[in-house]
């Protein structure tokens, strides 16, 4: 009641302060800022140097200090260094377990086959054999052989398909020219095992007589005589022995362990048979002692990007059939 006695039309009105300063405060012509802004360019005003009125007080550090006596400093160091011990050993242990059940270490070593032993110095055989043939609807006619060579230029024919050629070369099989073998005394060259008489290359193809392929004599396949391959004569292919050296490696990558067997840790001897042609080349490549878990096909995966030196005979390159022993073992 007393307020409203003394102040019948309500309560004041609060003061209204003006403390924001207005644009207008800050108005100024162009020409004067641009002449004061000039001014202070080119002439600068000096200021009074400042003065430092206080001072740096020194206060106890406080960040991370510990007790500085020795027994304490070396008992802390001391923790320190066994725990990375611990810690470096255990993880130069734990590398190590890993590595032993998972780096394969792979040793090949160069075998004679088991099914072609090496042959004994004779002078009838030397292992391998050849055949050929025009495709002839005759079989290859009865005659002699040719001359024997390590070396094939021209292969024998029977019936000479091209009279008077530019270069005349005699025709020889591959041979080494120390073996022997039984001769007939017949004019024309031929198949000494057949019976047919009138003249024929016979039934084979790749030039040469026979039923063969290859440029050589017989039912073979290559440029020798008689059941077999790769030249030579005696059945099968030249094998090391009987003068004939064995091939070297000179390319070799090694195979991998499958996936399958790093898992397992499985580990053993896979041996593969295959023939080293005169190029160095491997081929006709078999499983002859299967290993298994997918190591077989690594092994052949590999042995077939190898390079060799080719076996010799007589100073010349012949192919061979030797075997590959692949040592599949971790460590």
């Amino acid at each position: 009641m007393g307020s409203e006695q003394l102040n019948p039309s309500g309560p004041a009105p609060e003061p209204e302060l003006h403390l924001l300063i207005t644009d207008k405060q800050f108005e100024e012509p162009l020409y004067r800022s641009l002449f004061r802004e000039l001014d202070e360019f080119f002439f600068p005003k000096k200021l009074p140097p400042l003065k430092l009125e206080s001072k740096p007080a020194a206060v106890k550090d406080i960040w991370g200090f510990y007790d500085y006596k020795r027994n304490g400093v070396l008992g802390s160091t001391g923790v320190h260094i066994l725990l990375a011990g611990v810690i470096i050993g255990a993880t130069l242990l734990g590398r190590h377990v890993v590595t032993a059940g998972t780096r394969p270490q792979v040793t090949v070593t160069l075998i004679a086959p088991d099914e072609l032993p090496a042959l004994k110095p004779a002078k009838t055989q030397v292992g391998g054999g050849g055949g050929g043939g025009d495709r002839d609807v005759l079989q290859a006619s009865k005659g002699k052989l040719p001359k024997f060579s390590m070396q094939q230029i021209t292969p024998p024919a029977a019936v000479i398909r091209i009279q008077n050629p530019k270069l005349a070369v005699e025709p020889t099989i591959v041979i080494p020219p120390q073996v022997q073998l039984a001769s007939n005394n017949l004019p024309n060259l031929g198949d000494p095992m057949s019976h047919a008489v009138l003249p024929s290359n016979g039934t084979g193809s790749g030039s040469g007589i026979g039923e063969g392929e290859g440029g050589g004599v017989g039912k073979g396949k290559g440029p020798g005589f008689g059941p077999g391959e790769g030249g030579g004569t005696g059945g099968g292919i030249f094998r090391v022995g009987a003068g004939v050296s064995p091939p070297r490696v000179i390319y070799q990558p090694e195979p991998e362990f499958s996936e399958e067997a790093r898992k397992a840790k499985f580990q053993g001897i896979c041996t593969l048979a295959l023939v080293v042609g005169v190029d160095g080349r491997p081929s006709q490549i078999r499983v002859q002692s299967s290993l298994g878990m997918g190591l077989d096909e690594k092994a052949i995966e590999a042995v077939k990007n190898w390079k060799f030196e080719p076996a010799m005979k007589d100073g010349h390159p012949v192919p061979v059939a030797i075997a590959v022993e692949v040592d599949f073992h971790l460590y």
